[in-house]
């Protein structure tokens, strides 16, 4: 069976800004590929009522992972009240029980918004609670717990900065210059969200946007394109780098003074 990767974000688009660069480079190496939503990006359009936007970002993601063979699943929370709460963090469980990944990607848990804060502790959880057998997800028939912990990773958030500005360390980097391409066909998936980045972040062209973010941590790690992460290694989850070793690191954090690698929400 070939080794899973699991992206956990919170809305369909994250996961393109963030980390499709690093797992397009490990569908290349033979992984299977899964990105998670928490929500269906439900709130996402100045003009269309929820359900339709919701449907509209729903095929959007699935249209985005199948551009590189990948399986999009969405825990259907709603925006904005993605919360660390039971009844999300059973579904987060079942999800890591049911794709059972060697690693996960997450948002990290100092972020602009609430709902990647949230997310980013509901994955936390997720990971340690899967490998509990006594942990009842409600599910019926109910996915198996797992055998492990699985590698733990925190994407680097906005900017490289923290919801004070401050700069956050990002010591992974991993070199996606090669992939950028594909990595822009993903994002170019997600149409609706033009519309929706220009009125609420200010941001006419988020494909373009996305590149100079990925340009600008290339460029701190001596490469032309690259995304920074983070390991989780609290006591019991892995500590060998799984991502670092598979991928190789260019480099590792930003310079004293410097933002660590920034990346979009």
């Amino acid at each position: 069976m070939s080794p899973r990767v699991l992206s956990l974000m919170a809305h369909p688009d994250d996961a393109e800004f963030l980390c499709a660069g690093t797992l397009i480079r490990l569908q290349e190496k033979g992984w299977e590929v899964h990105i998670a939503s928490m929500t269906p990006g439900d709130c996402g359009s100045m003009e269309l009522p929820a359900e339709q936007i919701a449907a509209t970002r729903l095929e959007e993601g699935r249209q985005a992972a199948a551009r590189m063979r990948g399986h999009y699943h969405c825990l259907d929370c709603r925006d904005l009240l993605v919360f660390h709460d039971a009844e999300t963090i059973r579904k987060a469980v079942e999800l890591v029980r049911k794709v059972n990944p060697a690693l996960v990607i997450t948002h990290y848990p100092r972020d602009y918004m609430s709902d990647h804060e949230s997310t980013s502790m509901v994955a936390r959880m997720a990971c340690f609670g899967a490998p509990a057998p006594n942990f009842r997800t409600g599910v019926l028939p109910a996915a198996s717990a797992i055998g492990h912990i699985p590698h733990l990773y925190y994407a680097s958030p906005i900017e490289g900065t923290d919801i004070f500005g401050d700069p956050v360390p990002c010591p992974i980097a991993i070199d996606i210059s090669d992939v950028i391409g594909l990595k822009a066909d993903m994002l170019a998936c997600h149409q609706s969200q033009r519309e929706w980045l220009r009125a609420q972040h200010g941001m006419d062209e988020y494909i373009a946007a996305m590149k100079r973010w990925s340009a600008e941590v290339g460029r701190r790690v001596g490469v032309e394109y690259a995304e920074g992460f983070r390991q989780h290694k609290g006591h019991a989850y892995p500590q060998s780098d799984l991502l670092g070793n598979l991928l190789g690191s260019p480099c590792g954090a930003a310079p004293p003074g410097r933002a660590g690698p920034p990346g979009p929400a």
